[in-house]
């Protein structure tokens, strides 16, 4: 299982863009709102390592983050074993890195607090020996699965690492491993492009205490069929954003707007955006979800490094202050912290 599929454009980091962000040096706004962030990864890919290290280097940036949360990636998968077991060892290795921080040697943000690691839903029952081994092997930080179903039929878009089929949330032998989540107490994170969003919305209905977190504010496409289209493409996700909002067990992360596929090409420019222009830009997104689901079923993320392709953490974070800044204090507590540690179980 891999992300090496040719073609199309990787969200993965493809170096050290460090000169290049720090073209942007900014004050860190409201240094002492408490944040959990709920989505970033680990690895160490022959391009590009994000490892403790790099993440504590983001993290400590000058936000007041209290803790986080680490979501596959297909990271120091184990090298033998049965196949559907090889992805416990992301979560044996990231638990290694959650124990390190909780050490307290590095500061006092728990970093990888909580665990979301991957198994296949798609072997159905049968998978239920996968989730157990991540528990057993999670030392209590384990919280839930990512089986990503993100698909376009188009070759410009990459196909995500899980290789899913076009309509996997739909399938009855992924759906009896769906089921499997609510057993043991564990969450799903949906990872999907935006003409995916009703497949989720179908999903919540069919299991409605299982909760959901839609990652990524349900991917609004911007490069291949969809450069120039992002007029005609808002509402149609507005629509679909509104509908999975009525499903009262879906939360949804806000964020990952600046993954080379949502299609603005920071990365292309001279100088990185500020995080006024990225407020700016990104408005009408946010604003739409957190309407839609209320500032209790909303959670900012950084989905780093993935995103750190288009700015630094201390002004993407500024940017999301900027967003909620005429928000009350709980409505802030809420989007920047609570809603993440409640879904998470992290308290």
């Amino acid at each position: 299982m891999s992300n090496s599929a040719q073609g199309g454009v990787s969200n993965r980091p493809e170096g050290d863009n460090s000169a290049w962000l720090a073209l942007q040096p900014e004050e860190v706004l409201e240094p002492g709102l408490p944040i959990c962030d709920p989505h970033h990864h680990l690895w160490d890919f022959e391009t590009h390592r994000y490892l403790l290290p790099e993440l504590l280097g983001d993290l400590n940036s000058g936000h007041n983050v209290r803790s986080s949360v680490f979501i596959e990636c297909t990271a120091m998968y184990r090298a033998a074993g049965p196949d559907a077991l090889r992805p416990v060892g992301e979560t044996e290795f990231v638990n290694g890195v959650a124990a390190m921080s909780a050490s307290g040697r590095y500061g006092p943000t728990r970093a990888c607090a909580g665990i979301v690691g991957f198994a296949d839903l798609s072997r159905g029952s049968r998978v239920e020996a996968v989730l157990e081994a991540h528990l057993a092997v999670g030392g209590g930080r384990f919280r839930g699965i990512r089986h990503v179903s993100a698909h376009d039929p188009s070759d410009a878009i990459r196909p995500s690492h899980t290789a899913p089929p076009p309509q996997l949330l739909g399938e009855a032998r992924f759906r009896k491993g769906f089921a499997r989540l609510g057993a043991l107490g564990l969450s799903f994170d949906a990872w999907l492009y935006h003409r995916q969003i009703p497949q989720l919305t179908d999903l919540a209905r069919a299991f409605p205490d299982q909760p959901i977190v839609l990652d990524h504010v349900g991917g609004p496409l911007g490069i291949g069929p969809y450069v120039g289209r992002r007029d005609e493409i808002f509402p149609e996700w507005r629509r679909s954003i509104r509908a999975l909002a009525e499903c009262p067990n879906v939360r949804v992360k806000l964020g990952g707007l600046g993954m080379k596929i949502i299609g603005y090409e920071f990365h292309k420019r001279a100088r990185p955006p500020s995080s006024e222009e990225l407020a700016d830009l990104w408005r009408p997104t946010i604003e739409t979800c957190i309407e839609a689901f209320t500032p209790q079923r909303c959670m900012f993320e950084s989905n780093f490094p993935v995103d750190k392709v288009s700015g630094s953490y201390r002004v993407y974070w500024n940017a999301f202050k900027r967003l909620a800044s005429g928000a009350s204090e709980s409505e802030k507590a809420a989007l920047f912290h609570d809603t993440a540690e409640n879904f998470y179980r992290l308290g």
